[in-house]
C-alpha cells in the first residue's frame, strides 16, 4: 500500500496530461515528425490514440500490483488500425518511440515542477519505460494479428485505396482502384461501426462476416463495402452500424462521412443495431444546424423550464407523440399511460407555452413544417448539453 501510495504524485500527473490537449498535440507532433507515414494520417486520429495511449498509462501506473490486459488494449487497436490502413510496421514503431520518449520527458518536467522527489521520479522513468516496452509488443502483436487476417496478398493495396477513396487526399486512380478488387462500375453499400465497441471483433476475431466480407480500419472505425445491406444478426450484439444505399466508387466519400455523422450521433443516444443511414437523415440535417435548433426552441419552449420535470414530461409526451404520427392511443401506450392523460397534458403544454401542437398549422405554415419544426424544437430541448470539455 505504501509503494501504491507513492505512486500517486505521478499517477495524477499522467490522468492530467491524457486530457491535456497541449501535451496530446506535443506527442502527435512528436509522432509524426519521427515517421512521415504517419504524418500522412489524419491529425485527429493520432490525437485520439494518443489519448488512449497516456490514459491507460495512467492507469497501468496506479495499478502495478494487479496489471491487467485492457491497460493495453489501445495498443492493441494502434496496431491494428495502422495494419488496416498499411502502414508499415517500422513507421508505427517510429511514431510510438518518439511519442513515448516524449511523453516521459514531459512527466519528468512536470513531475519535478510539483515537487516530486528524485528518486521518485527515476522509479517513474524505469517504470514508464517499462510500459513504453509493453505498448510496442501489443503495438507488433495488433498489428500482426490484423494483417495475418487479410486473406489475400493485395490486402496492403486494397487498404491504401479504401483509404484514398474515403478518408481524403487525391482519389485512388481508376488502376489504382483496380488493383485494389474494386470496379469502378459497381455499386457498393457503405458500412461504418465503432471499432471500440463491440463490432472491433468483425476486424480482430473474422474478417469473412457476410455481407461485406473483408473489413478495414479507416479514421479509427471499422468500415466494409457490401454488396446487400448486412442483417441484424450479421453484426455482433450490442454494436452500432450504419449502412449506406449502394453508391458507385466516385460517390463513397460524402456517402462514408455522412455515415460517420449518423454513427456519431447514434453513439451519443446509445442505439444499437443495425441503422440505414436515410433512418437518420432528419437526425443529421438538424444536429448540423444547432443555431437553428436554438431559436426554434426559443419561439416554441421558451416557456418551458428544463429543470422542471412536469415541464420535461409535457415535451416528452409531445415528442412522443409526434414520434407516433399523433395517434393518442400509440402515444399512450408507449409512455404506458392513458390517452385521456396524453391530452390533458398536450393540453397543459399549449396553456404554458401559447402554442398549439394538434393545430395543423403554426403561424401561417403548412401542416408538415409545423410539425418538422415542432419536433426540432422539441428534440433539441430534451437534449442533454453538448459536452465542451
Amino acid at each position: 500500500m505504501t509503494v501504491t501510495h507513492q505512486r500517486e504524485p505521478v499517477t495524477e500527473i499522467l490522468r492530467a496530461m491524457a486530457v491535456d490537449p497541449a501535451v496530446c498535440g506535443e506527442l502527435v507532433h512528436a509522432a509524426r515528425s519521427r515517421s512521415p507515414e504517419v504524418a500522412d494520417l489524419a491529425e485527429a486520429e493520432s490525437h485520439r490514440h494518443v489519448s488512449a495511449l497516456v490514459t491507460a498509462a495512467g492507469q497501468w501506473f496506479a495499478t502495478l500490483d494487479r496489471v491487467e490486459e485492457q491497460s493495453f488494449a489501445a495498443a492493441l487497436l494502434l496496431g491494428a488500425d495502422r495494419a488496416g490502413q498499411a502502414v508499415p510496421v517500422t513507421a508505427v514503431l517510429r511514431g510510438v518511440q518518439a511519442a513515448l520518449t516524449r511523453a516521459v520527458e514531459i512527466t519528468v518536467d512536470r513531475s519535478r515542477a510539483a515537487g516530486v522527489p528524485d528518486g521518485l521520479v527515476l522509479s517513474a522513468v524505469l517504470l514508464l519505460k517499462e510500459y513504453g516496452d509493453a505498448v510496442e509488443r501489443h503495438v507488433v502483436h495488433g498489428y500482426r494479428t490484423a494483417e495475418q487476417r487479410v486473406p489475400h496478398p493485395a490486402g496492403g493495396v486494397r487498404a491504401r485505396a479504401l483509404r484514398q477513396l474515403l478518408a481524403g487526399g487525391p482519389p485512388p486512380s481508376a488502376e489504382e482502384l483496380a488493383r485494389a478488387g474494386i470496379r469502378p462500375d459497381s455499386a457498393r453499400h457503405c458500412l461504418v461501426a465503432d471499432a471500440t465497441g463491440p463490432a472491433r471483433g468483425l476486424l480482430l476475431a473474422s474478417r469473412s462476416v457476410a455481407p461485406c466480407g473483408d473489413f478495414l480500419l479507416v479514421e479509427g472505425r471499422l468500415v466494409g463495402l457490401c454488396p446487400r445491406p448486412p442483417r441484424g444478426e450479421e453484426i455482433p450484439a450490442g454494436a452500432l452500424a450504419v449502412v449506406s444505399p449502394a453508391v458507385p466508387p466516385d460517390a463513397l466519400r460524402p456517402v462514408y462521412r455522412l455515415c460517420v455523422r449518423a454513427l456519431d450521433i447514434g453513439g451519443r443516444r446509445g442505439w444499437r443495431g443495425v441503422y440505414e443511414l436515410t433512418d437518420l437523415a432528419a437526425e443529421i440535417a438538424l444536429a448540423d444546424q444547432p443555431l437553428l435548433g436554438a431559436y426554434l426552441t426559443r419561439e416554441l419552449l421558451g416557456s418551458l423550464d428544463p429543470s422542471d420535470d412536469f415541464h420535461r414530461q409535457l415535451a416528452l409526451t409531445a415528442l412522443t407523440f409526434l414520434d407516433h404520427g399523433r395517434r393518442l392511443d400509440q402515444t399512450a401506450a408507449t409512455l404506458f399511460t392513458h390517452p385521456n392523460t396524453v391530452r390533458y397534458r398536450l393540453g397543459r403544454l399549449q396553456q404554458i407555452t401559447g402554442e398549439s401542437l394538434t393545430d395543423p398549422r403554426h403561424d401561417g405554415r403548412p401542416g408538415p413544417l409545423a410539425t418538422l419544426h415542432w419536433w426540432w424544437a422539441l428534440t433539441t430541448w430534451l437534449s442533454p448539453p453538448p459536452d465542451t470539455r
